[in-house]
């Protein structure tokens, strides 16, 4: 790598950074693949989350999710490889989806597993995010592929990444819930807190009435931990929720006045595939 090339970083459509944040920190973003039925999306590209939600509705059907396409991956990778300069891939959970590999083999592909370093964020959505703009600083100050990967591999374990369900019905028709866990969720107004550890989600408490309530409910329940959290930043990640309970979420995050920067995030196309409409996460770094 020449002396005046930084770090390119790169991560998975499944981090959902907007697209003001991409630009600022130049991040490229590697697509995963939507598939309605037989038509196939490159997801943020041609297909928005709520003409998902639309076609799940209409044909009472899940989504279904795919890795990026190996051909992508390397055209995405080729122009740095060919300048010589230092990559690192941020992918989601590799138990979630196999992107990862495709960075791999893509970086094989070109001869270029010496230039390309691939980082399992062991995490999904804005717990990728956090992850990707903190390797993105750290190349802006000229750290080396080999110091940001260590440095990151220190925070993984730090992440903290949790949401909440409106409905269990896409957790439960993608295989993500059983039936009868689903069925008892929307009879009773069931919203259960999902949590990613160890690149696993697991259901954890359940909160009861209406979706604002329980959302308020969730990140009051965090308080602790977001007043012991590193202020950098902080995520407000969701997949259509009412301008209401946001800006509620955003002016108690404010009142902590723990953070200096609160991003709000929309959930791509993959993530709200698998969650459905009306979820929130609150994600951020742990000390």
């Amino acid at each position: 790598m020449q002396a005046n090339q930084t770090v390119k970083i790169i991560s998975d459509s499944t981090c959902d950074l907007s697209q003001e944040l991409v630009e600022k920190y130049d991040i490229d973003i590697l697509p995963l693949h939507i598939l309605l039925g037989d038509a196939e999306f490159c997801d943020g590209k041609d297909i928005t989350p709520d003409s998902i939600f639309a076609w799940a509705d209409e044909n009472r059907a899940t989504p279904k999710t795919s890795a990026p396409s190996l051909e992508d991956a390397v055209r995405l990778l080729r122009p740095y490889v060919e300048e010589g300069r230092e990559v690192i891939c941020f992918s989601i959970s590799g138990s979630m989806s196999t992107s990862g590999n495709v960075m791999r083999l893509a970086a094989e592909e070109l001869d270029a597993s010496s230039l390309v370093t691939v980082i399992d964020s062991k995490n999904l959505s804005t717990g990728i995010g956090l992850l990707v703009v903190e390797a993105a600083i750290m190349a802006e100050q000229g750290h080396s592929a080999a110091e940001i990967t260590a440095a990151i591999q220190e925070i993984i374990p730090k992440v903290r990444a949790s949401f909440v369900v409106d409905t269990l019905v896409y957790l439960w028709r993608g295989g993500r819930c059983n039936a009868v866990a689903a069925l008892a969720g929307s009879a009773l107004k069931l919203h259960p807190k999902i949590v990613v550890e160890n690149g696993a989600m697991h259901a954890t408490k359940k909160y009861r009435g209406k979706i604002d309530a329980a959302i308020m409910s969730y990140v009051k329940d965090l308080e602790s931990d977001l007043k012991a959290a590193r202020t950098d930043r902080v995520f407000i990640t969701h997949s259509g929720c009412s301008r209401e309970v946001l800006d509620e979420v955003h002016s108690y995050l404010e009142s902590l006045h723990v953070f200096r920067e609160i991003h709000e995030t929309r959930a791509g196309g993959v993530i709200s595939s698998h969650c459905g409409p009306g979820t929130l996460g609150v994600l951020f770094i742990a000390n």
